[in-house]
């Protein structure tokens, strides 16, 4: 199985909100295969406990905005590692500290990567 157009949609709308709160080191997984009911996850990097809040916020709001359902939020009390469930999309925002210590990325090393497409920057005047 491969991540559907759905979740790929899903992915745009997420990394663009990420980027514009100042998320970094943006990497999607297709964990479609060993994972029946979710197609990506999405792990971002957040520089303090208030830049992961605000990531995860601007995240919801736009996955929300576009009329997709939130299942499950986890972790914004203390903002070091938050989950936002969307089903076909899990989206991990991680402090940088526990981004490191968790490995995600090693954890699903075996999954292929989906490209992260962001909005070309304005140009400066």
């Amino acid at each position: 199985m491969t991540a559907s157009a759905q979740s790929r949609d899903m992915l745009r709308i997420a990394a663009a909100a990420a980027d514009a709160k100042g998320g970094e080191d943006l990497i999607a997984l297709d964990v479609s295969q060993p994972l029946p009911l979710v197609d990506i996850f999405l792990l971002v990097t957040g520089r303090s406990e208030r830049n992961v809040a605000a990531i995860a916020d601007e995240i919801e709001d736009k996955l929300l905005e576009a009329g997709h359902r939130r299942l499950r939020r986890e972790g914004r009390q203390e903002s070091r590692w938050v989950l936002l469930d969307f089903g076909d999309l899990v989206v991990h925002v991680f402090h940088e500290q526990e981004r490191v210590y968790y490995g995600l990325e090693r954890l699903w090393k075996d999954c292929p990567v989906v490209p992260v497409e962001l909005p070309a920057a304005a140009p400066a005047e």
